[in-house]
């Protein structure tokens, strides 16, 4: 208890999933935390459990496709605690049926992902940053995706992004970093939130858990637990950095898996 006590957090996407998570850690640590989400509703119940279980939160409307939004949630963040420590950028989306291929991706789903996958993290820095510098420092944490780092036959636009928050995290951190203010970020692998197991067939999810490491598939609390370390004061020399928490599914030789099952069969 206490590793993040009385800084005030903003998590973006928090109404669900990873964001969820989040919140509802940062709390158990003694963080004031702001649930800003598209779904309302879902973020102000978030926070009536939050509080519910003893913690400090409540839940506000955020379109992050909108920088009128964006800037409204820093401000109102720091009207109903005085102040913003802790900025979690969050909010991400993507689309099977669109983010195609490169020759056949939908170009406004390419514009829309830019915007609300990329844009939004540097807008919501953009306006926390100068809160963060009255307060004397912060921690901006962004959700990328192990997306940024790999190819795939599908979702161009969400991997492209997902890189650019990657670098951007960096830039902020190099920026900002005499003002106190850490800028870290966060790269998902699957995991399994309560959207990926609704939209995942088994058999797919089975793929995933054949060429992890570990032998078992990531949890919403497995980022969490990630966010609040980069929030608290225990990664305090820790900047610019993209932490991966994928389960061990990249490290290996991609064909690993496949050479186990044959030394299988070969030996029996």
């Amino acid at each position: 208890m206490g590793r993040v006590q009385d800084k005030v957090a903003l998590i973006t996407g928090g109404a669900s999933g990873i964001g969820l998570s989040a919140a509802t850690l940062l709390a158990k640590e003694g963080a004031k935390v702001v649930i800003a989400d598209f779904h309302v509703d879902g973020a102000k119940q978030a926070a009536e459990s939050i509080k519910a279980q003893g913690g400090e939160a409540v839940g506000i409307f955020l379109d992050a496709g909108d920088d009128n939004s964006i800037r409204a949630a820093v401000e109102n963040t720091v009207e109903q605690y005085g102040k913003i420590t802790v900025l979690f950028n969050n909010v991400g989306l993507t689309n099977l049926k669109k983010d195609l291929d490169v020759v056949n991706i939908d170009l406004d789903e390419w514009d829309r992902l830019m915007n609300v996958n990329l844009k939004s993290v540097l807008l919501g820095s953009r306006y926390a940053i100068p809160h963060m510098i009255r307060a004397g420092g912060g921690s901006i944490i962004n959700t990328a995706s192990m997306a940024g780092f790999t190819g795939d036959s599908i979702r161009a636009a969400y991997g492209a992004s997902k890189a650019a928050v990657v670098n951007l995290t960096k830039y902020i951190a190099t920026q900002y970093g005499k003002d106190n203010i850490r800028c870290n970020a966060v790269a998902p692998g699957l995991i399994l939130t309560p959207a990926a197991k609704n939209n995942m067939a088994p058999e797919v999810l089975d793929i995933f858990a054949k060429y992890n490491a570990l032998p078992y598939h990531g949890q919403p609390e497995d980022i969490g637990y990630t966010v609040v370390f980069l929030a608290s004061d225990e990664s305090k020399f820790i900047t610019g950095q993209t932490i991966q928490v994928e389960g061990g599914h990249y490290i290996a030789n991609p064909s690993i898996a496949d050479f186990n099952e044959w030394m299988k069969k070969a030996q029996g």
